[in-house]
């Protein structure tokens, strides 16, 4: 039984900070990857930058693969944990 409450357990896309990318890249990426407003996009990436990760998504495990594969198109670094 742990197991199957374990699978239904919601998923996380985490993103990591980089030196690499700009606030807007990093906000635009999420917009497109989850569909989130703009506002929600920018407090991402303030947490992302001040404490060098933040939740991005949470869903199911498919929905966070495809977040994760969207964020990951221009190379910004995520892990998904459940």
């Amino acid at each position: 039984m742990a197991e199957d409450e374990r699978i239904d357990d919601p998923w996380r896309v985490i993103l990591f900070n980089d030196e690499i990318h700009t606030f807007d890249e990093v906000i635009l990426q999420l917009v497109k990857a989850t569909a989130c407003s703009t506002t929600d996009a920018e407090k991402i990436a303030w947490t992302v930058h001040l404490e060098g990760k933040a939740r991005a998504y949470e869903g199911s495990f498919e929905d966070c693969f495809r977040v994760q594969g969207v964020l990951r198109e221009i190379q910004l670094v995520t892990e998904i944990e459940g």
